[in-house]
């Protein structure tokens, strides 16, 4: 049967963000013993945590992971010659929206030679309004980044999230969004999962709960593979930057259909766009108007 194509909801350029796919990553199998995950921050009673800044030294060298159980070869073995049936951003699986009364702020960091960038004035917008946002970094935006990468894992503020190895979309079939050719095969996307997976682990000390593929764009069998190795697929129901391409004004437009329960898309690796001053334009006329704000981790269930 083929793959159904849906769900392009004005998107725009969002997999362009972050320039072409390296190759995967080819991590080992990971460790079965699981870790402790990070408590979550205290938070006031209006629901916005209490403030904090950046962390004045570096965090000291996190524990080992608590990653799944499941090998390339266990993830090959079940998936191999599953056809899919579902392709693009609304797939069977796919979280689009929260459990809760607030809203969430996603951000992603992309990764690569156009997608490395660190916007520190969107990060301070956030700060400075103290509204925690779920960050979805790209193993190669780590590696580029890695002291703010310490720095942002450090801040109970932010909830780090899986962004992928090399930002490929997710497909056990090649299949290709915005001119970007997805992971091949249910052992590519195991690569491309467990490659963030890995960095991610090495950064926080535990394994990430959310997981976002480059472009958004998956199958419904990688959601499934995605699923068995413990995280959860998120996507959104407000484009709030189009992959970094829209100006100040357009992105306070685009927040302004944020409600209760919206999980919102923008993006922090691109200097210049206009995804800081919009934000810092439309959040504090959505905080006056009541709209609460909340990490991935408290408006969505995580796998149990």
């Amino acid at each position: 049967m083929g793959i159904a194509r849906r769900g392009v909801l004005g998107l725009g350029i969002l997999g362009l963000v972050g320039c072409a796919p390296a190759a995967p990553v080819r991590p080992s199998t990971p460790a079965a013993t699981p870790a402790a995950t990070a408590p979550t921050p205290s938070r006031a009673a209006n629901g916005i945590p209490s403030p904090i800044g950046p962390p004045s030294s570096p965090p000291p060298s996190p524990a080992s992971p608590a990653l799944p159980a499941v090998s390339r070869d266990d993830i090959a073995a079940r998936y191999e010659g599953r056809t899919p049936r579902q392709w693009g951003l609304e797939v069977v699986g796919v979280v689009q929206r929260g459990d809760s009364p607030s809203a969430v702020l996603t951000f992603d960091a992309c990764g690569g030679p156009r997608g490395s960038g660190y916007d520190a004035a969107l990060v301070e917008v956030l700060r400075s309004h103290q509204v925690p946002a779920t960050l979805f970094l790209n193993a190669r935006w780590i590696d580029a980044n890695p002291g703010v990468a310490a720095e942002l894992a450090a801040d109970p503020l932010f909830e780090l999230a899986n962004h992928g190895a090399a930002h490929r979309p997710l497909s056990v079939t090649a299949a290709e969004a915005y001119g970007i050719a997805g992971t091949r095969s249910a052992g590519e996307v195991y690569d491309e999962v467990m490659g963030g997976c890995d960095r991610l682990g090495e950064l926080t000390g535990s394994a990430p709960l959310w997981f976002r593929s480059g472009t958004a764009h998956v199958d419904d069998v990688a959601v499934e593979i995605v699923a068995e190795l413990g995280q959860r697929v998120v996507n959104f129901d407000v484009n709030a930057d189009a992959g970094a391409t829209f100006s100040p004004a357009q992105v306070s437009r685009a927040m302004g259909g944020a409600a209760a329960g919206s999980i919102c898309i923008g993006h922090f690796n691109r200097l210049g766009c206009g995804t800081a001053a919009g934000m810092a334009d439309a959040l504090p006329r959505l905080l006056d108007g009541g709209l609460r704000f909340a990490q991935l981790r408290d408006a969505v269930p995580a796998l149990a």
